[in-house]
């Protein structure tokens, strides 16, 4: 078995206490923090920050500038689009009731989680805690605010459903009983606001 190299750019700031999987790219002014754990083939684009503790499956591409907060869990070939935020702390301040700058101690961090293959847009912002179903697409620019089920299509502020997707990412086409993928051709059910493969 060949072992595939790990590409990490000179100017990323990688935390030794982290974990990379093989032949993942980390890339100019990129920060891994410790303990993230990183699955085999992950691109990291430029500037993108994943915090400490977070954890990302294998083939997952965050890109550009993506903000990827503890204790964020990203399944197996999640797509993170430029900009895009997955917060963690669902009451906001830098300072306690009485003026004191806040600790790790005085927040307690919920996460994003994003199933198998769901794909986030550029500069779409997750309010955790949320889940994002598998093979879900979040468009561009929408604030995710519930959960969203497995091949849904959300858009907006905040973001609801707007269709359902296939695997490869394109808008379904209701063809009688059927949701039918113009791409691949799969065929999907639906039942009770969810969607599921035949």
């Amino acid at each position: 078995m060949r072992t595939t190299v790990n590409t990490v750019a000179a100017t990323a700031d990688v935390s030794p206490e982290s974990v990379i999987g093989e032949g993942s790219t980390v890339w100019h002014l990129a920060q891994i923090r410790e303990s993230a754990r990183l699955g085999s083939n992950c691109v990291i684009g430029r500037g993108a920050y994943i915090g400490p503790g977070a954890v990302l499956g294998d083939n997952c591409k965050v890109q550009n500038y993506a903000l990827v907060y503890e204790p964020a869990v990203l399944a197996d070939g999640v797509f993170i689009g430029p900009a895009a935020v997955l917060t963690n702390d669902v009451f906001p301040r830098a300072v306690t009731p009485d003026g004191g700058l806040k600790t790790e101690d005085d927040w307690d961090k919920v996460g994003v989680t994003i199933g198998q293959g769901a794909a986030v847009g550029a500069r779409a912002v997750c309010i955790a805690p949320v889940t994002i179903g598998s093979w879900a697409t979040v468009a561009a620019g929408a604030v995710v605010t519930r959960d969203v089920p497995d091949f849904a299509l959300m858009a907006g502020v905040p973001a609801r459903r707007i269709g359902w997707v296939g695997r490869a990412g394109h808008p379904l086409k209701r063809e009688g009983p059927w949701w039918v993928c113009p791409q691949t051709g799969n065929r999907y059910e639906e039942r009770e606001a969810t969607l599921g493969e035949l």
